[in-house]
């Protein structure tokens, strides 16, 4: 059975996929992760959708958002929504919105709870100086 339930998903695009994983999030977070996932769509045309890291206990898996290596990452979590970043410590947040996981030394993380105002501008420029990371990553190698 759990494979089945694994599978439940493969016929659709990842886009299609995202979409069953905001629809399924509970309360307030299902709009939050459906505004975020706008900006970050926004912020960046040339971003790809995928969905990754399926397992028992996410059958539905993790959205994920790349440009030339993976941007952030949503999560969903009992009281926020949070973006991770996994290159977050080298990314510039001039606004401040990096608000968790401060103390790693590569990822930086923002989680967005029921009532924060989301700082769509802030966020957007997140997403662009990640993938500029990114894509100057890609040119050293």
């Amino acid at each position: 059975m759990k494979e089945a339930a694994g599978n439940l998903h493969e016929d659709l695009t990842e886009a299609e996929q995202i979409d069953a994983i905001v629809a399924q999030a509970e309360g307030w977070k299902s709009p939050t992760l459906a505004r975020l996932r706008s900006c970050i769509r926004s912020a960046d045309p040339e971003i790809q959708e995928e969905v990754k890291w399926r397992k028992p206990s996410r059958p539905m898996g993790v959205p994920v958002w790349s440009h030339q290596g993976i941007v952030c990452v949503a999560d969903i979590l009992k009281g926020a929504v949070r973006l991770t970043f996994p290159k977050g410590a080298a990314v510039d947040d001039p606004s401040g919105i990096f608000n968790t996981r401060l103390d790693s030394r590569t990822v930086r993380a923002v989680d967005f709870r029921q009532d924060d105002e989301v700082n769509e501008a802030a966020l957007a420029d997140l997403v662009r100086e990640a993938a500029r990371l990114n894509a100057s990553s890609r040119r050293k190698q």
